[in-house]
């Protein structure tokens, strides 16, 4: 994807997590979308799921949807 920007969604509710990931992933050159709860990551991927070329989630997020559904909805 030479000269394309790679958007991945990262999906973390912690902070220290949250910035090693996407600074892990800036030093690779891709960009990152951050969300910081599964409901707001559901709703990044409803708007337009398309952008997205790859999604890391936590399993345990707080809130009452977690990582795994996250997975199942970017799937759909």
């Amino acid at each position: 994807m030479q000269g394309a920007a790679v958007l991945i969604l990262v999906v973390e509710d912690d902070q220290l997590v949250r910035d090693l990931v996407t600074d892990a992933l800036s030093d690779g050159g891709f960009t990152t979308e951050v969300s910081v709860s599964g409901e707001d990551a559901v709703k990044l991927l409803l708007s337009d799921a398309t952008k997205y070329r790859a999604l890391i989630t936590d399993i345990n997020l707080f809130g009452t949807v977690d990582g795994w559904q996250v997975g199942h909805r970017a799937r759909e």
